[in-house]
């Protein structure tokens, strides 16, 4: 037995063995390719048992216990900053937020109203009917993955499928997909294709299980939720307190993983609602295919979760707009969004300054996270300038400061400073005051980046936790320097701190970062 050094977990046997299993895998694979044309139900049945022949081949076994086993890859805690990206149908009413789907249906919702008000009865006009308005006629994938490139980004999350139930990609399980209806384009497979193309790892999110009762208001008035003509893209509607029936996780767990056989992300994003309790045995039968999936590719894979829907080890932590008030020793990430109100495209949305995605991104990678940022595309398939500046703004900081944070690991403390952040999900909606004080550490072997998060109007940066005595490093530093200017600096080191008189010519906006070595390295996370 032996680890795989892409991170996937344990993989074990001799060569023969991993022909042996590609050999099973294509044969698995040949069966759920030639039976065209199929039904959904017979398509869905043998991609499920496509599911449990990968599972069966191992290592990774469908239990909370084997899935322990699990390694986060290299690739993703070098990463550092993603983009998610939140694109659908919701894109085209552009109101309130990327609910309008569910809200609209909802009689005591202000979208509801709007929505009357805008678009007549919804027994007449309903969120099926926005389809044909979503017609992506700008949308190119290779203009997206360039931006996202050029912001620093090594990482892209698409949204694959969100609540509304509208597949942005080819699912064979349904006729109600954007690469059958409105667009007629395979978004997600035009982007997988991209985003590789500009170097940066491909995942995807799914947000399916939250369906179940999505569209649940419409089934309380006269409206086109109840037509059975349209249940493949409403149903099933449910009341939201009641647990999926087995047919439904049965579809969840096929789509799910025809999409990782279609596309092979690296990433798997999940929103919150799988932590109830009867997903669980679908979710260890996933987990265990994926990461056996991973393994064949030899490809390092990942799956965000939130709360305590995964145990700590077998997948990621996400925290959806907030962070962490500590360094994690498990690697973990932040989504969150350059917008303020939504997470989709609305018209009249608010944006974050560059400065507080900064200060953000700092300080969650020492704490030993990454950000997850989303944008939210206009249904033509443009990206907002507003946005796409900000993006690049970002990119400019990282071309300078990019060593302090891509491929580092957290140091024996996240950093140092007056301002604490309030850890847990949703904080992120004001912007910190953090000041020049505020210090935070990241670290690549006896290299220390000592990052902080405003400029100090007096030229000089004191880091006290690198005062001469201090239990943290004991080495004597030898060199200290400013990344993004050449020009030598004057520093100290007495029982105060590491004194360090900055030039008059700043490198860069934002936070800036000095590189000091040598000092003890931290512990292997």
């Amino acid at each position: 037995m032996s680890t795989d050094g892409c991170g996937t977990g344990v993989r074990f046997g001799t060569e023969s063995h991993w022909r042996w299993q590609a050999a099973a895998t294509l044969c698995a694979l040949c069966v759920l390719t030639l039976a065209v044309p199929a039904r959904p139900d017979d398509k869905r049945q043998e991609i499920l048992r496509t599911v449990d022949a990968v599972v069966a081949q191992g290592p990774f076994r469908a239990s909370w216990e084997s899935l322990q086993a699990y390694q986060v890859p290299e690739w993703y805690k070098d990463a550092k900053f993603g983009i998610f990206i939140h694109w659908g149908v919701y894109s085209v009413p552009a109101f309130d937020n990327e609910w309008y789907p569910r809200n609209m249906y909802l009689p005591d919702n202000p979208v509801f109203k709007h929505h009357v008000a805008t678009y007549g009865p919804q027994s007449q006009f309903g969120y099926k009917d926005f389809i044909s308005k979503f017609r992506a006629d700008k949308f190119d994938a290779h203009h997206w993955a360039e931006l996202f490139r050029k912001a620093g980004a090594k990482y892209v999350v698409p949204v694959a499928e969100h609540h509304d139930g509208f597949p942005m990609y080819e699912c064979s399980l349904t006729e109600w997909s954007a690469a059958k209806l409105g667009p007629k384009r395979d978004v997600v497979g035009e982007l997988a294709a991209a985003i590789r193309k500009e170097g940066m790892h491909f995942g995807a999110s799914t947000h399916r299980a939250e369906h179940w009762w999505f569209f649940n208001g419409g089934m309380t008035f006269d409206s086109d939720v109840k037509d059975p003509r349209f249940a493949g893209l409403y149903g099933p509607a449910q009341p939201d307190k009641t647990q999926p029936d087995q047919a439904y996780l049965e579809d969840w767990l096929a789509r799910t993983a025809e999409l990782v056989e279609k596309y092979q992300p690296e990433v798997l994003w999940f929103d919150w609602w799988i932590e109830q309790p009867v997903f669980q045995p679908y979710l260890q039968r996933f987990a265990a295919y994926y990461y056996n999936r991973g393994a064949q590719w030899k490809r390092g894979v990942a799956i965000n979760y939130k709360l305590k829907t995964f145990p700590e080890r077998a997948a990621v932590l996400d925290i959806e707009r907030g962070q962490l008030d500590t360094l994690r020793p498990l690697f973990w990430q932040t989504d969150t969004s350059v917008s303020e109100k939504s997470w989709g495209y609305i018209a009249d949305d608010k944006f974050r300054t560059p400065d507080s995605l900064v200060d953000e991104l700092v300080d969650i990678v020492s704490k030993n996270g990454c950000l997850l940022l989303n944008v939210g595309p206009k249904p033509d398939g443009t990206i907002p300038a507003e946005v796409e500046k900000i993006l690049l703004e970002l990119g400019q900081w990282l071309a300078t400061n990019g060593e302090a944070i891509y491929g580092t690991r957290p140091w024996k403390v996240y950093g140092e400073g007056p301002t604490s952040v309030v850890g847990g999900s949703f904080k992120d909606t004001v912007s910190k005051p953090f000041t020049a004080q505020d210090i935070r550490f990241t670290a690549k072997g006896d290299t220390l980046y000592a990052i902080a998060l405003a400029w100090p109007e007096n030229g000089r940066l004191t880091i006290k936790s690198l005062a001469a005595g201090t239990a943290l490093t004991e080495r004597e530093i030898k060199s200290v320097e400013l990344l993004g200017l050449k020009a030598k600096l004057k520093w100290t080191r007495n029982a105060g701190g590491l004194i360090v008189e900055l030039p008059a010519q700043k490198p860069c906006n934002h936070a800036f970062a000095l590189r000091i070595s040598p000092v003890e390295p931290a512990p292997t996370r």
